[in-house]
């Protein structure tokens, strides 16, 4: 009972997650929201109903700045890492689409196997090596239908989503040591507040002519879905771990890609060529591959 129960957590996490990336295309491309003023309402929110939750709970959401090392850790992650992987996966769904993006973000693997081979200083094992040859021959798939003359996405968006998986990556390294010593929630809900406040700065968000477009309820009420589904998917994502293995994990958030692809294709007509289908099968194999062998090695 309790492994069904975390299978249901990842699954309907994993379908949240997916279907963000679809509300946030359709957002960017029909009204004049931008990626710097929707990311900066999205994560600001978020993090605001994280950290409630939490003092709801009885927990201190306020200890962990009272250490001057978490503290530093803490920006750096919510810049680098909460507000970098999240700008850059919003940034290349609006350069391509919200497949592309999801997809892309499996490079994530790849550059962590390169950090921790440097960092040992040896080569990576057999598993990886086949693992990342494998998800490479999938995104070139992917990328051009098999066809050596095209690339079916602009150089920006490539740029975007290859931008996609270094912060990813960085988002699954660094924090590791942060999230050990207080909550994983805690950790998330400011690195949310601190990713959303500082991209407000930056673009001057208070200064916006956007905040009129709000006023329109239809679009408010998938802004709104949009901050909800992105927040209960990382809580059921987070809870599913404490009742089901880190290979099942991976293995099931295979979803997420999948359910982006079919929001996509009923709700848009995005549409894949038969080589794109077969780049997205391989890459969902060799990702998993990689969490699989991991696992035993």
């Amino acid at each position: 009972m309790e492994r069904l129960k975390g299978i249901i957590f990842i699954v309907s996490g994993a379908m949240l997650w997916g279907a963000t990336g679809p509300l946030m295309e359709w957002l960017l491309n029909h009204t004049p929201l931008t990626v710097s003023f929707m990311l900066t309402i999205r994560l600001s929110v978020a993090g605001i109903l994280l950290l409630t939750y939490l003092l709801l709970t009885g927990k201190n959401i306020f200890g962990i700045w009272q250490h001057k090392l978490w503290g530093r850790q803490l920006i750096v992650f919510g810049i680098a890492g909460m507000l970098g992987v999240q700008f850059a996966f919003v940034a290349a769904i609006n350069e391509s689409n919200a497949v592309l993006a999801t997809l892309l973000q499996f490079l994530a693997p790849i550059f962590v196997v390169a950090y921790v081979s440097l960092s040992l200083k040896k080569w990576p094992p057999k598993y990886q090596v086949l693992g990342i040859i494998g998800t490479l021959i999938g995104l070139f798939l992917l990328l051009t239908n098999a066809s050596f003359d095209s690339l079916l996405i602009s150089p920006k968006a490539l740029m975007w989503g290859i931008a996609v998986g270094l912060t990813f990556a960085f988002y699954t390294l660094y924090p590791a040591r942060l999230m050990k010593e207080w909550s994983v929630l805690l950790v998330v809900g400011w690195g949310m507040l601190v990713g959303g406040f500082t991209l407000g700065l930056v673009s001057r968000v208070w200064q916006s002519t956007q905040w009129g477009v709000l006023v329109d309820f239809k679009i408010l009420m998938l802004l709104v879905a949009l901050i909800f589904f992105g927040t209960v998917a990382f809580i059921l994502f987070l809870s599913s771990m404490k009742y089901i293995s880190a290979v099942e994990t991976s293995i099931l958030s295979s979803i997420e890609p999948l359910t982006a692809m079919v929001i996509s294709v009923i709700i848009f007509g995005t549409s894949l060529g038969f080589w794109q289908l077969i780049g997205v099968f391989v890459m969902l194999v060799c990702v998993t591959w990689l969490s699989i062998a991991g696992e035993k090695a």
